[in-house]
């Protein structure tokens, strides 16, 4: 689906979006994240740190996975549309799940400068766990 269709008249509240399927998070993904990011935290890279720390190992950097639903909402809206876009996590992303971000349109506006749309986002492992559940706002150019 091309970005500008949210805001085409026919396009019902409700209508899925595209998911964006990312393979399994890997240690190495972590690490390169780690030094992109600059957290270091260890309970993000040692196995003995995660689970000293109750949380049963390694886990994945939050940020990593709303990078990946950043990445969706842009196959979604232009970049330049997006006016808002916010996450809250709901569970620990560990090396080995795979992460789909889902997307859905929720609201749809008309205005003077465009269509103002909202979309829920979430972002589910292979188990159907919910990760983060998000939205976003983005104005459209009239179509």
């Amino acid at each position: 689906m091309k970005p500008y269709l949210l805001a085409h008249p026919e396009t019902e509240i409700g209508t899925a979006l595209p998911a964006l399927v990312k393979p399994e998070v890997t240690r190495m993904q972590l690490i390169k994240f780690a030094g992109a990011s600059g957290d270091f935290n260890p309970i993000h890279t040692v196995e003995s740190v995660g689970q000293e720390a109750g949380l049963g190992g390694v886990i994945a950097h939050g940020m990593l996975i709303m990078g990946f639903a950043g990445q969706a909402v842009e196959t979604w809206v232009p970049r330049a549309a997006l006016k808002k876009f916010g996450v809250r996590f709901s569970a620990i992303t560990r090396p080995g799940d795979s992460i789909e971000v889902r997307g859905e349109l929720s609201s749809k506006e008309e205005t003077e400068a465009g269509t103002l749309v909202k979309i829920k986002v979430q972002a589910v492992d292979q188990k159907g766990e919910v990760k983060l559940k998000g939205t976003c706002e983005a104005l459209l150019p009239r179509i």
